[in-house]
């Protein structure tokens, strides 16, 4: 009992305080980095319609698996299970969710108009917990990089910063 009330407040505190979560919905092959609102137990995310974050892999009734991340370090802190649930707009619940989100949207270019744009375009969903906490991985998760032609920079040539300074100068 006492470990499930542990896991709980680990799930809450480190949601409510990351930035970002990273949500792999059933059946997708990697995870996803989406904005949230902590709220009434449950992440809330907003999406789906233009402007906003994709929301693939998250159907109503489903599962999904989530990732926090700390925000001081960025490393892992906890994956947990959760429970999809859709907020069906103009619902109670819709508009308390809503009310969260709409606080920690940033960059909305429509401002007021926002709410009654995502009841239209978009779908609010909320992630329930379930209880369950994933084991932390043993091993490194690196995924490799996708080929690419692109190239990194070459090394800053060891007298470049002279050049810079002696131009300062003059």
């Amino acid at each position: 009992m006492t470990s499930e009330l542990l896991d709980q407040a680990l799930v809450e505190e480190a949601t409510k305080k990351s930035g970002l979560i990273w949500v792999r919905g059933a059946g997708e092959p990697a995870a996803r980095a989406l904005w949230h609102a902590w709220h009434e137990g449950a992440a809330c995310v907003v999406g789906d319609g233009p402007g906003e974050q994709p929301l693939p892999g998250l159907a109503e009734g489903g599962s999904a698996e989530v990732t926090v991340r700390s925000k001081d370090k960025g490393g892992r802190l906890v994956t947990w299970t959760a429970t999809v649930v859709r907020l069906e707009p103009g619902s109670e619940r819709w508009e308390a969710a809503v009310a969260e989100l709409k606080g920690k949207r940033l960059n909305a270019s429509d401002g007021e108009a926002m709410p009654a744009r995502w009841a239209r375009e978009c779908r609010v969903l909320r992630l329930e917990p379930t209880g369950g906490v994933v084991p932390l991985p043993d091993g490194d998760l690196a995924a490799r990089p996708v080929p690419s032609p692109a190239t990194t920079r070459e090394a800053v040539p060891a007298g470049l910063h002279r050049l810079l300074l002696r131009r300062r100068k003059s």
